[in-house]
């Protein structure tokens, strides 16, 4: 730190827009940041007296700055934006949702499939959305099923049915694998699910109702009946929307925004409509630890940049708060066209806005409650192992899982900030312990995982060590947990949870190795609690992965056996025919026309699975 000199380097930088980035002295990049001027903005940093906390902080310990010119404000603004994705700067306002947004897509096939779908968009599918979560999807293709009846199946079954499935059975399908459809007919059907995808309900509606009286004029009575049902079910789905535009040209994509603080707490809540219909609606918290005193404005604007930009765009995003300039001229220049950007509203949108508000601040009143609830766990554990609840932030659990002895697979889940982070899991695939011994694969796993900490952290390497290692087992594993420990020369506190000679939810076994204790806490022990939920998810993980490495192991040994079936070809068979099953039921026929597989080939695949 002694060797930077903020003001030399400052000296030097132009007076043009573009991007800066403020390191430590261990290369950690700590804030990045876009300037109109990179000279006047970056001097303002060590000129003024009157920075934030949060802000005061990081000077403090800057070492290095970069900078990246570009040709306008717009243009830094999109690069910062891609930086903050990247990098995940300790000192930017950061709103940690990784995943694409979901959208329910009618495919471009003869006969269109309706499926949940999550990544890049691509030509002939329809996509509508994008939907909040993964359920608001589900629970439209539910609906839609009742109503529209169309496919929902792979192309690989749906390419290899010789009967009708259970859908067709329950009216949640026309069966067009079978040809109980004309294509014509369930094009129709296809036209008729985008109207109302697209909000234009009322139209729908009425070329329904015109359906219905003609075909009772002409005596149709169960296709009359059908159309009834039709009508009613999108009636149902219309009225279970707190949202609906009463304005027939109501454009198809809002997006209300609504910012609220409160006690150190920021929450921007976002509410999807579509057509006039509420489709689903989130609520978003960014991490303001490190900030006591948040300003809601730069946080609204940091959500909106990294929301938006290099996303899927609505046309009209209606907020309690202003966007700046700059930002919406990046937003339209991705979007291709005029966007509307609205603060002040009147009529139903006012009420729409109202309640987005109403909705954010019931949001940061959960929060509270969850902090409070998951900080009263942690001060009861810290309790039981003698700890400081301070020193208490992060848990690491382990479980292994394996059938018999078969694809062994070793979890670590992780705790911290009283959360589960599901981003930081990891599997290990347990490669020197014999097949169905435990000890030896909880040995490796902890060697492996901690003794690669130690030489990243022997290295110069920012390493994050958990405050507990919670086990799942009994005296045998954590007897390997503490021999593992002496040989690493570790002092993490270590805890053992065994499922007692019961084996029910509650009557749990704890061992602390290092004092000797073994007991049993109340069924009610919010610490107990705290630990169970940190051992399911170990165990939930450990196993999905588990049967996926089973499972493909099958697969592969199964096609391996075949004279003839190198990898290349065993990929083109899986992918054709959608998994080993798709492969069992194909004919010899069938067979033959994937790329690389010979007459005579196919007939030795069809001899040797049947």
């Amino acid at each position: 730190m002694s060797d930077f000199d903020p003001h030399a380097i400052i000296a030097n930088l132009p007076n043009l827009p573009g991007v800066y980035r403020f390191s430590d002295k261990d290369g950690q990049v700590l804030y990045v940041g876009k300037a109109v001027n990179l000279k006047r903005r970056v001097g303002s940093y060590f000129q003024k007296n009157d920075l934030s906390p949060r802000i005061a902080l990081m000077v403090r310990q800057i070492a290095h700055i970069e900078i990246t010119v570009t040709r306008s404000e717009t243009e830094a603004l999109i690069l910062e934006n891609n930086f903050i994705k990247a990098l995940s700067p300790k000192y930017n306002i950061l709103f940690r949702d990784d995943k694409s947004y979901p959208y329910l897509m009618l495919s471009g096939h003869q006969y269109p499939q309706m499926a949940y779908y999550r990544g890049t968009l691509k030509k002939p599918n329809q996509y509508f959305g994008p939907y909040p979560n993964s359920n608001a999807v589900r629970d439209s293709i539910q609906v839609l099923q009742k109503v529209f009846m169309l496919r929902t199946c792979e192309d690989s079954v749906f390419e290899h049915r010789d009967r009708p499935c259970l859908l067709y059975q329950i009216k949640r399908c026309t069966a067009p694998c079978v040809g109980h459809i004309s294509e014509e007919d369930y094009r129709d059907s296809v036209r008729e699910a985008a109207t109302f995808l697209n909000g234009k309900t009322d139209e729908l509606t009425r070329t329904l109702q015109h359906k219905m009286q003609t075909a009772a004029a002409n005596l149709q009575f169960e296709e009359a009946a059908r159309y009834r049902d039709q009508i009613q079910a999108l009636g149902i789905m219309q009225s279970n929307q707190f949202i609906d535009s009463k304005n027939p040209n109501n454009p198809n994509d809002i997006d209300l925004l609504a910012l609220a603080v409160s006690d150190g707490l920021v929450c921007i809540h976002w509410v999807s409509i579509r057509g006039g219909r509420h489709v689903g609606d989130k609520s978003f918290f960014p991490d303001t630890k490190n900030d006591p005193e948040p300003n809601g404005q730069d946080y609204a604007e940091a959500f909106v940049a990294q929301h938006y930009l290099g996303k899927s765009k609505p046309d009209i995003i209606i907020s309690n708060f202003s966007v700046p300039d700059a930002l919406k001229e990046a937003l339209e220049g991705e979007h291709g066209k005029q966007m509307q950007f609205v603060t002040k509203t009147i009529g139903e949108r006012k009420v729409w806005l109202k309640m987005a508000e109403q909705n954010a601040q019931m949001a940061i009143a959960q929060r509270r409650l969850q902090q409070s609830s998951q900080q009263h766990r942690i001060d009861e554990l810290a309790k039981i192992l003698g700890m400081d609840s301070d020193g208490l932030n992060r848990l690491e659990c382990f479980d292994i899982s394996h059938t018999q002895g078969e694809a062994t697979i070793a979890s670590c889940v992780v705790y911290d900030e009283q959360n589960i982070q599901p981003s930081q899991y990891r599997r290990y695939n347990i490669t020197t312990a014999k097949p169905g011994d435990d000890y030896a694969a909880m040995r490796e796993v902890l060697t492996r995982r901690y003794g690669k900490m130690q030489e990243a952290e022997a290295n110069g390497e920012s390493v994050k060590w958990p405050d507990v290692v919670l086990i799942d087992g009994g005296k045998g594993q954590i007897g390997v947990a503490v021999s593992v420990w002496e040989e690493l020369g570790l002092h993490i506190p270590l805890v053992g949870i065994a499922k007692g000679p019961e084996r029910k939810a509650g009557m749990e076994e704890l061992i602390l190795p290092f004092t000797g204790e073994v007991f049993r806490l109340p069924p009610n022990s919010p610490a107990l609690h705290l630990l169970q939920t940190v051992r399911d998810e170990s165990h939930r993980f450990a196993i999905t992965g588990h049967r996926k490495k089973r499972d493909k192991a099958r697969v592969t040994s199964s096609l391996s056996e075949i004279p003839g079936i190198g990898s290349k070809r065993r990929q083109a068979l899986l992918t054709r025919f959608g998994g080993l099953r798709g492969v069992i039921a194909a004919s010899r026929e069938d067979l033959e026309k994937v790329e690389g597989i010979s007459k005579a080939l196919a007939e030795t695949i069809y001899e040797h699975l049947h």
